[in-house]
């Protein structure tokens, strides 16, 4: 295989690995021409970024071949599968390829680990700053913090990179002990995420890329070794506080041939979904943990949003009137999120808001909405639904 084959090959079995809120799509060709000498069309992501913006973003690794045994895994060591390798200058290199003919905008770099992770974090950051010092590349690149990896590695790479993370993959040691077993939960990865956030608090920004230290974040795999939601986002939820993560992915488990859990059956996507709706609550609803619902067993319901779960025992009898609500009491009513509370807040200095017309016209899901709200006194008419399926 030569340079791009390789990254090909990489992006190829690497769709589910967390980057960013993307969509995967392997019709890359509306972003630019085709690199004639690959025959099929070159698979990226279209990514949206924590400013919003999206891109067509490479997810790609420094090497495939990888020292540890992770249980789900794809590129487990021991598996019988093609493995493959770039130096720093040959990635550098082939990211700059892909950019400059309009295939990929950023780049997503993890690896496998090969005589550790301190040496392998070596690599990346060697690849980062062939990008950023050779190539003066200007556009978004992510960098994946190895286990294991030191201070001054993570300082390095917090200086090349847009956003920097590292992946759990459990809420805690025992579930990391069943899904990897080589690596240490305490040691290896919660130290570097804490590391990260010294850094940003001790370091002026000026050091950084484009004078602003990068986002972090994790990810979790969901639903093989019996983890609950509660232990998810409460572990989740001491990130964020402690340590400022931006983002929490919750990857549903998928089984892969010839791993030790190719015979466990797929988790819910509808499960991952609701953690990213308890994760959003938490992180820009000001819900705190304890607004959450979970079951006798520590999970959320399948069936509802937890947003609305919440509305029904708290505000289903004492609806709100929305001439008169804060923004933190607006923000907890389900069909009103951040930016219509504030177009809400923007629209009575206006007037009163009077009729349901008038919600629709500010974006407000009034099907959500409605039952939970007071216009000047009145509740509006609602339509019960026959299925509680949200």
């Amino acid at each position: 295989m030569d340079t791009l084959e390789k990254i090909k090959s990489f992006s190829i079995n690497m769709p589910f690995e967390a980057a960013e809120d993307v969509q995967f799509c392997q019709n890359a060709i509306k972003y630019g021409q085709e690199i004639e000498h690959l025959k099929e069309r070159f698979p990226v992501t279209q990514a949206c970024l924590p400013n919003g913006q999206t891109i067509p973003l490479l997810k790609t690794m420094q090497t495939s071949v990888c020292e540890n045994n992770c249980n789900y895994c794809v590129f487990r060591s021991g598996r019988d599968m093609p493995r493959a390798a770039l130096t720093p200058d040959e990635m550098a290199k082939a990211v700059v390829k892909l950019s400059d003919a309009g295939i990929a905008k950023g780049v997503f770099l993890s690896s496998g680990i090969v005589h550790g992770g301190v040496r392998t974090q070596d690599r990346i950051i060697a690849t980062a700053e062939v990008l950023r010092n050779r190539y003066h590349y200007p556009y978004y690149i992510h960098l994946k913090i190895m286990p294991g990896a030191e201070k001054d590695q993570i300082f390095r790479a917090m200086q090349l990179a847009d956003r920097v993370s590292i992946n759990l993959e459990g809420p805690n040691e025992t579930s990391l002990n069943r899904l990897a077993p080589r690596k240490v939960f305490l040691e290896q990865l919660i130290t570097p995420l804490r590391v990260i956030e010294q850094i940003r608090r001790a370091n002026p920004s000026h050091l950084a890329w484009k004078g602003t230290w990068p986002t972090s974040c994790t990810q979790f795999v969901v639903g093989a070794v019996g983890e609950t939601d509660l232990d998810l986002l409460q572990t989740t939820d001491k990130l964020r506080t402690q340590f400022k993560i931006a983002r929490a992915y919750f990857s549903k488990f998928s089984p892969v041939l010839d791993t030790p859990f190719e015979n466990l059956p797929p988790a819910n996507l509808r499960r991952s979904n609701r953690l990213y709706q308890a994760f959003y609550l938490l992180r820009d609803y000001q819900f705190n943990l304890e607004d959450i619902e979970f079951s006798a067993t520590g999970h959320l319901d399948l069936l509802k949003d937890p947003k609305l779960i919440w509305a029904e025992h708290h505000l289903q009898h004492q609806p709100i009137e929305l001439n008169s609500a804060d923004y933190d009491q607006l923000i907890k009513i389900p069909g009103i999120g951040p930016q219509i509370a504030q177009k809400i807040i923007l629209s009575r200095r206006y007037g009163k808001i009077r009729d349901i017309s008038d919600l629709r016209k500010l974006g407000v899901s009034t099907k959500r909405a409605d039952r939970f709200i007071l216009l000047d006194g009145r509740q509006p008419a609602y339509q019960p639904t026959l299925f509680n399926v949200h």
